[in-house]
Protein backbone atom coordinates (compact mmCIF):
# COMPACT_ATOMS: atom_id res chain seq x y z
CA UNK A 1 0.00 0.00 0.00
CA UNK A 2 1.81 3.11 -1.25
CA UNK A 3 -0.72 5.51 0.23
CA UNK A 4 -3.61 5.37 2.68
CA UNK A 5 -6.27 6.94 0.46
CA UNK A 6 -7.12 6.95 -3.22
CA UNK A 7 -8.81 10.12 -4.48
CA UNK A 8 -11.01 9.61 -7.53
CA UNK A 9 -11.46 12.94 -9.28
CA UNK A 10 -14.50 12.82 -11.55
CA UNK A 11 -14.76 16.56 -12.23
CA UNK A 12 -17.01 19.08 -10.55
CA UNK A 13 -16.51 22.54 -9.11
CA UNK A 14 -13.81 21.51 -6.64
CA UNK A 15 -11.32 20.97 -9.47
CA UNK A 16 -12.57 23.54 -11.97
CA UNK A 17 -10.68 26.54 -13.29
CA UNK A 18 -12.02 29.71 -14.97
CA UNK A 19 -12.27 29.84 -18.78
CA UNK A 20 -13.88 32.21 -21.27
CA UNK A 21 -16.97 29.96 -21.23
CA UNK A 22 -17.09 29.76 -17.41
CA UNK A 23 -15.79 27.26 -14.88
CA UNK A 24 -14.78 23.91 -16.37
CA UNK A 25 -13.21 20.68 -14.98
CA UNK A 26 -9.45 20.82 -15.43
CA UNK A 27 -6.78 18.07 -15.21
CA UNK A 28 -3.74 18.45 -12.97
CA UNK A 29 -5.61 18.61 -9.67
CA UNK A 30 -2.82 16.89 -7.71
CA UNK A 31 -0.50 19.82 -8.33
CA UNK A 32 -3.17 22.33 -7.32
CA UNK A 33 -3.77 20.41 -4.08
CA UNK A 34 -0.06 20.51 -3.27
CA UNK A 35 0.03 24.23 -4.00
CA UNK A 36 -3.05 24.91 -1.86
CA UNK A 37 -1.96 22.94 1.22
CA UNK A 38 1.78 23.55 1.05
CA UNK A 39 3.69 22.26 4.08
CA UNK A 40 0.44 21.37 5.89
CA UNK A 41 -0.07 18.54 3.41
CA UNK A 42 2.37 16.49 5.50
CA UNK A 43 -0.18 16.55 8.35
CA UNK A 44 -2.77 14.75 6.23
CA UNK A 45 -2.99 11.06 5.29
CA UNK A 46 -0.95 10.04 2.27
CA UNK A 47 -2.96 9.77 -0.94
CA UNK A 48 -2.81 8.93 -4.60
CA UNK A 49 -5.04 10.73 -7.09
CA UNK A 50 -6.68 9.21 -10.15
CA UNK A 51 -8.36 11.53 -12.64
CA UNK A 52 -11.18 10.19 -14.78
CA UNK A 53 -10.85 10.73 -18.51
CA UNK A 54 -12.64 12.71 -19.61
CA UNK A 55 -13.44 14.83 -16.59
CA UNK A 56 -17.11 15.82 -16.52
CA UNK A 57 -19.40 18.44 -15.13
CA UNK A 58 -21.72 16.48 -12.86
CA UNK A 59 -24.75 17.75 -14.79
CA UNK A 60 -23.72 15.13 -17.38
CA UNK A 61 -23.67 12.18 -14.96
CA UNK A 62 -25.52 9.01 -16.04
CA UNK A 63 -25.93 5.58 -14.41
CA UNK A 64 -23.05 4.40 -16.58
CA UNK A 65 -20.75 6.64 -14.52
CA UNK A 66 -21.92 4.95 -11.32
CA UNK A 67 -20.87 1.63 -12.79
CA UNK A 68 -17.52 3.07 -13.81
CA UNK A 69 -16.92 4.33 -10.28
CA UNK A 70 -17.73 0.88 -8.91
CA UNK A 71 -15.30 -0.67 -11.38
CA UNK A 72 -12.52 1.70 -10.29
CA UNK A 73 -13.20 0.96 -6.64
CA UNK A 74 -13.10 -2.77 -7.38
CA UNK A 75 -9.78 -2.41 -9.20
CA UNK A 76 -8.12 -0.63 -6.27
CA UNK A 77 -10.16 -1.97 -3.33
CA UNK A 78 -7.40 -3.98 -1.67
CA UNK A 79 -4.71 -1.34 -2.10
CA UNK A 80 -6.11 1.49 0.02
CA UNK A 81 -7.67 2.02 3.42
CA UNK A 82 -10.24 4.42 2.07
CA UNK A 83 -11.49 6.30 -0.95
CA UNK A 84 -12.50 9.92 -1.56
CA UNK A 85 -14.65 10.63 -4.60
CA UNK A 86 -14.47 14.24 -5.78
CA UNK A 87 -17.74 14.98 -7.54
CA UNK A 88 -19.79 17.92 -8.73
CA UNK A 89 -22.52 19.06 -6.36
CA UNK A 90 -25.36 19.13 -8.92
CA UNK A 91 -25.85 15.36 -9.02
CA UNK A 92 -23.88 14.37 -5.92
CA UNK A 93 -27.05 13.08 -4.23
CA UNK A 94 -27.68 10.69 -7.11
CA UNK A 95 -24.14 9.29 -7.30
CA UNK A 96 -23.72 8.99 -3.53
CA UNK A 97 -27.12 7.31 -3.32
CA UNK A 98 -26.32 4.90 -6.12
CA UNK A 99 -22.99 3.87 -4.58
CA UNK A 100 -24.69 3.47 -1.20
CA UNK A 101 -27.04 0.87 -2.67
CA UNK A 102 -24.28 -0.76 -4.69
CA UNK A 103 -21.89 -1.19 -1.74
CA UNK A 104 -24.14 -1.40 1.33
CA UNK A 105 -22.17 -1.51 4.59
CA UNK A 106 -18.93 -1.34 2.67
CA UNK A 107 -15.70 -2.75 4.07
CA UNK A 108 -13.67 0.32 3.06
CA UNK A 109 -14.38 3.97 3.77
CA UNK A 110 -15.99 5.58 0.72
CA UNK A 111 -16.60 9.31 1.02
CA UNK A 112 -17.93 11.82 -1.48
CA UNK A 113 -17.01 15.48 -1.32
CA UNK A 114 -16.82 18.54 -3.52
CA UNK A 115 -17.06 22.29 -3.21
CA UNK A 116 -19.15 25.33 -4.00
CA UNK A 117 -16.06 27.35 -4.98
CA UNK A 118 -13.07 25.78 -6.79
CA UNK A 119 -9.91 24.90 -4.91
CA UNK A 120 -7.50 27.82 -4.88
CA UNK A 121 -10.02 30.58 -5.52
CA UNK A 122 -10.63 33.20 -2.79
CA UNK A 123 -13.09 32.12 -0.13
CA UNK A 124 -13.21 28.52 -1.33
CA UNK A 125 -14.67 25.75 0.83
CA UNK A 126 -12.74 23.10 -1.10
CA UNK A 127 -9.70 22.73 1.18
CA UNK A 128 -11.77 22.18 4.34
CA UNK A 129 -14.01 19.61 2.63
CA UNK A 130 -11.04 17.73 1.18
CA UNK A 131 -9.12 17.80 4.46
CA UNK A 132 -12.04 16.36 6.40
CA UNK A 133 -12.68 13.70 3.77
CA UNK A 134 -9.04 12.55 3.75
CA UNK A 135 -8.89 12.30 7.53
CA UNK A 136 -12.08 10.24 7.68
CA UNK A 137 -11.13 8.04 4.74
CA UNK A 138 -7.90 7.01 6.49
CA UNK A 139 -9.58 6.58 9.88
CA UNK A 140 -11.64 3.80 11.50
CA UNK A 141 -14.22 2.04 9.39
CA UNK A 142 -17.36 3.94 8.44
CA UNK A 143 -19.79 1.32 7.06
CA UNK A 144 -21.88 3.89 5.20
CA UNK A 145 -21.12 5.53 1.86
CA UNK A 146 -21.14 9.12 3.08
CA UNK A 147 -20.89 12.75 2.04
CA UNK A 148 -18.42 15.12 3.70
CA UNK A 149 -19.49 18.73 3.26
CA UNK A 150 -19.42 21.93 5.30
CA UNK A 151 -18.13 20.18 8.43
CA UNK A 152 -20.86 17.55 8.37
CA UNK A 153 -20.91 13.83 7.69
CA UNK A 154 -24.16 12.78 5.99
CA UNK A 155 -25.45 9.40 4.85
CA UNK A 156 -25.13 9.09 1.08
CA UNK A 157 -28.60 7.64 0.61
CA UNK A 158 -30.25 10.50 2.50
CA UNK A 159 -28.80 13.67 1.05
CA UNK A 160 -30.34 16.43 -1.03
CA UNK A 161 -28.70 19.50 -2.48
CA UNK A 162 -30.54 22.40 -0.85
CA UNK A 163 -28.53 25.43 -1.96
CA UNK A 164 -26.68 26.46 -5.10
CA UNK A 165 -24.72 29.16 -3.24
CA UNK A 166 -24.32 28.48 0.47
CA UNK A 167 -21.46 26.34 1.78
CA UNK A 168 -24.18 24.35 3.56
CA UNK A 169 -25.17 22.99 0.16
CA UNK A 170 -26.47 19.64 1.41
CA UNK A 171 -28.80 18.34 4.05
CA UNK A 172 -30.31 15.01 5.05
CA UNK A 173 -33.78 16.37 5.81
CA UNK A 174 -35.25 13.34 7.54
CA UNK A 175 -32.16 12.18 9.38
CA UNK A 176 -29.67 13.78 11.76
CA UNK A 177 -26.05 14.09 10.57
CA UNK A 178 -23.77 11.12 11.18
CA UNK A 179 -21.10 13.47 12.45
CA UNK A 180 -19.96 17.03 13.02
CA UNK A 181 -16.45 17.65 11.75
CA UNK A 182 -13.82 20.33 12.08
CA UNK A 183 -11.64 21.11 15.09
CA UNK A 184 -13.87 19.24 17.56
CA UNK A 185 -15.00 16.34 15.37
CA UNK A 186 -17.70 14.07 16.73
CA UNK A 187 -19.04 10.96 15.01
CA UNK A 188 -22.38 9.45 16.01
CA UNK A 189 -21.53 5.78 15.63
CA UNK A 190 -24.98 4.73 16.82
CA UNK A 191 -26.45 6.33 13.69
CA UNK A 192 -24.23 4.40 11.27
CA UNK A 193 -25.34 1.19 9.60
CA UNK A 194 -25.41 -1.67 12.08
CA UNK A 195 -22.83 -4.43 12.15
CA UNK A 196 -25.30 -6.94 10.68
CA UNK A 197 -26.02 -4.79 7.59
CA UNK A 198 -25.06 -6.48 4.35
CA UNK A 199 -21.82 -5.51 2.65
CA UNK A 200 -21.69 -5.74 -1.14
CA UNK A 201 -18.35 -6.13 -2.88
CA UNK A 202 -17.47 -3.51 -5.50
CA UNK A 203 -16.50 -6.33 -7.85
CA UNK A 204 -20.16 -7.43 -7.91
CA UNK A 205 -21.39 -3.84 -8.14
CA UNK A 206 -19.24 -3.31 -11.21
CA UNK A 207 -21.03 -6.19 -12.94
CA UNK A 208 -24.50 -4.67 -12.61
CA UNK A 209 -26.31 -3.83 -15.81
CA UNK A 210 -27.76 -0.35 -15.47
CA UNK A 211 -30.37 0.29 -18.14
CA UNK A 212 -30.51 3.81 -19.61
CA UNK A 213 -33.93 5.38 -19.14
CA UNK A 214 -35.19 2.59 -16.90
CA UNK A 215 -36.50 5.01 -14.25
CA UNK A 216 -38.35 8.33 -14.59
CA UNK A 217 -39.27 11.09 -12.16
CA UNK A 218 -42.74 12.62 -12.52
CA UNK A 219 -43.38 15.76 -10.46
CA UNK A 220 -47.08 16.37 -9.97
CA UNK A 221 -48.35 19.89 -10.60
CA UNK A 222 -51.74 21.46 -11.30
CA UNK A 223 -53.24 20.78 -14.74
CA UNK A 224 -50.64 18.32 -15.97
CA UNK A 225 -50.51 17.70 -19.75
CA UNK A 226 -51.85 14.25 -20.58
CA UNK A 227 -49.06 13.89 -23.15
CA UNK A 228 -46.60 13.40 -20.28
CA UNK A 229 -48.46 10.27 -19.22
CA UNK A 230 -48.65 8.95 -22.76
CA UNK A 231 -44.92 9.42 -23.31
CA UNK A 232 -43.97 7.49 -20.16
CA UNK A 233 -46.42 4.69 -20.86
CA UNK A 234 -45.27 4.31 -24.46
CA UNK A 235 -41.56 4.10 -23.53
CA UNK A 236 -40.75 0.41 -23.20
CA UNK A 237 -37.35 1.23 -21.71
CA UNK A 238 -39.02 2.97 -18.76
CA UNK A 239 -39.78 0.25 -16.21
CA UNK A 240 -40.38 2.32 -13.08
CA UNK A 241 -41.61 5.81 -12.24
CA UNK A 242 -41.07 7.88 -9.09
CA UNK A 243 -44.13 10.06 -8.42
CA UNK A 244 -43.34 13.27 -6.57
CA UNK A 245 -46.71 13.88 -4.97
CA UNK A 246 -48.09 16.70 -2.86
CA UNK A 247 -47.58 16.87 0.91
CA UNK A 248 -48.17 13.56 2.65
CA UNK A 249 -48.62 11.73 -0.65
CA UNK A 250 -51.67 13.29 -2.25
CA UNK A 251 -52.57 13.28 -5.94
CA UNK A 252 -55.13 15.09 -8.14
CA UNK A 253 -57.79 12.49 -7.37
CA UNK A 254 -60.45 14.20 -9.54
CA UNK A 255 -58.19 14.28 -12.59
CA UNK A 256 -59.55 11.50 -14.81
CA UNK A 257 -56.48 11.53 -17.04
CA UNK A 258 -54.21 10.94 -14.05
CA UNK A 259 -56.41 8.17 -12.70
CA UNK A 260 -56.35 6.55 -16.12
CA UNK A 261 -52.55 6.87 -16.12
CA UNK A 262 -52.33 4.91 -12.86
CA UNK A 263 -54.50 2.12 -14.25
CA UNK A 264 -52.63 1.98 -17.55
CA UNK A 265 -49.24 1.97 -15.82
CA UNK A 266 -50.27 -1.02 -13.74
CA UNK A 267 -51.60 -2.82 -16.82
CA UNK A 268 -48.25 -2.24 -18.57
CA UNK A 269 -46.29 -3.63 -15.58
CA UNK A 270 -44.59 -0.36 -14.73
CA UNK A 271 -43.65 -0.06 -11.05
CA UNK A 272 -44.70 3.24 -9.46
CA UNK A 273 -43.27 4.61 -6.22
CA UNK A 274 -44.71 7.57 -4.32
CA UNK A 275 -42.50 10.12 -2.52
CA UNK A 276 -43.25 13.61 -1.28
CA UNK A 277 -42.23 16.86 -2.95
CA UNK A 278 -41.70 18.29 0.55
CA UNK A 279 -38.14 18.65 1.74
CA UNK A 280 -39.03 17.40 5.21
CA UNK A 281 -41.32 14.53 6.13
CA UNK A 282 -42.61 11.89 3.73
CA UNK A 283 -45.69 10.20 2.38
CA UNK A 284 -48.30 8.68 4.70
CA UNK A 285 -50.45 6.28 2.66
CA UNK A 286 -54.09 6.34 3.63
CA UNK A 287 -53.99 9.56 5.64
CA UNK A 288 -55.98 11.51 3.06
CA UNK A 289 -58.74 10.31 0.77
CA UNK A 290 -56.92 12.10 -2.05
CA UNK A 291 -54.25 9.38 -1.98
CA UNK A 292 -56.59 6.36 -1.96
CA UNK A 293 -56.20 5.65 -5.68
CA UNK A 294 -52.48 5.03 -5.19
CA UNK A 295 -53.10 2.09 -2.88
CA UNK A 296 -55.87 0.79 -5.13
CA UNK A 297 -53.49 0.69 -8.09
CA UNK A 298 -50.58 -0.85 -6.20
CA UNK A 299 -48.34 2.23 -6.06
CA UNK A 300 -45.49 1.58 -3.62
CA UNK A 301 -44.70 3.94 -0.76
CA UNK A 302 -41.32 5.62 -0.53
CA UNK A 303 -41.87 6.69 3.08
CA UNK A 304 -39.55 9.56 3.84
CA UNK A 305 -37.03 8.72 1.12
CA UNK A 306 -35.64 11.50 -1.01
CA UNK A 307 -36.57 11.50 -4.71
CA UNK A 308 -32.89 10.90 -5.51
CA UNK A 309 -32.72 7.84 -3.27
CA UNK A 310 -35.93 6.39 -4.68
CA UNK A 311 -34.65 6.94 -8.23
CA UNK A 312 -31.31 5.26 -7.44
CA UNK A 313 -32.88 2.36 -5.53
CA UNK A 314 -35.15 1.51 -8.45
CA UNK A 315 -32.25 1.75 -10.91
CA UNK A 316 -30.14 -0.52 -8.69
CA UNK A 317 -32.87 -3.11 -8.23
CA UNK A 318 -33.51 -3.19 -11.98
CA UNK A 319 -29.76 -3.42 -12.71
CA UNK A 320 -29.67 -6.56 -10.58
CA UNK A 321 -31.94 -8.31 -13.07
CA UNK A 322 -35.19 -8.29 -11.08
CA UNK A 323 -38.47 -8.74 -12.87
CA UNK A 324 -41.52 -6.68 -11.93
CA UNK A 325 -42.67 -8.92 -9.08
CA UNK A 326 -39.17 -9.20 -7.57
CA UNK A 327 -38.79 -5.46 -7.89
CA UNK A 328 -42.01 -4.92 -5.96
CA UNK A 329 -41.11 -7.55 -3.36
CA UNK A 330 -37.63 -6.16 -2.72
CA UNK A 331 -38.65 -2.49 -2.64
CA UNK A 332 -39.70 -2.67 1.02
CA UNK A 333 -36.30 -3.92 2.20
CA UNK A 334 -33.86 -1.50 3.79
CA UNK A 335 -30.46 -1.74 2.15
CA UNK A 336 -28.43 1.29 3.28
CA UNK A 337 -30.52 3.32 5.73
CA UNK A 338 -32.34 5.00 2.85
CA UNK A 339 -35.51 5.68 4.84
CA UNK A 340 -36.77 5.65 8.41
CA UNK A 341 -37.96 2.30 9.71
CA UNK A 342 -41.71 1.75 9.63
Amino acid sequence: MSAAVLILYTGGTIGMTPTDQGLTPTPGLHGRIEQQFGASLAELPSFDLLELEPLIDSANITPAHWQRLAALLAEHWDNYQGFVILHGTDTMAYSAGALAFMLGACARNVLFTGAQIPLGLPGSDAADNLRNALLLAAGPRLPDVCLVFNNQLLRGSRIRKVSSKRFAAFDSPNEAPLGELGAAARLHHERLLSADSASRAPQLAAQLNFEPGAVALLTLHPCMPAALYDALLADNHCRAIVLLSYGAGNIPSRDQAFNAFLRRARARSKVLVNVSQCLDGGVSPGTYAASAALQEQGVLSGGDMTPEAAFCKLHWLIAGGRDQQALRDDWAQLYCGERSSD
